[in-house]
């Protein structure tokens, strides 16, 4: 154990390698039991989170307890076919979840500034 840990110590992971991994075309109906049985083979979980919405069915976060097992189960799940669907696994990435929101934010922004400087865009 105690030289695997030395193992690791050594090596150097990219940059967008963390303990997150964000997984898309899930099964609509699968649980978080499911994903367990699925991602728990490379690892200690820490948390999951499958979408329940309609903007986020199919979709689920996986939180590892380790960047390495997170890293293992990436490189291995990707791919995977779950109820004839092929799983998309990918390192959560915080900058490109916020980017919509970001997106709106700014629009709402631009209104209010035409708004008050009087421009309007609009083609009649």
């Amino acid at each position: 154990m105690a030289m695997q840990a030395a193992k690791r110590a050594n090596i150097r992971l990219p940059p967008e390698v963390n303990r997150i991994l964000y997984i898309r075309n899930l099964p609509y109906k699968i649980t978080a039991e499911e994903m367990y049985d699925i991602f728990g083979k490379y690892g200690p979980i820490r948390q999951i989170r499958v979408g329940n919405t309609p903007e986020t069915r199919g979709t689920a976060y996986v939180v590892y307890e380790d960047i390495f097992d997170a890293k293992n189960a990436c490189d291995h799940l990707s791919g995977f076919n779950v109820c004839n669907r092929y799983l998309v696994v990918l390192y959560y990435n915080a900058n490109r979840a916020f980017q919509k929101m970001d997106t709106k934010k700014k629009e709402e922004q631009l209104k209010i500034l035409k708004e008050k400087y009087g421009i309007n865009t609009e083609t009649k």
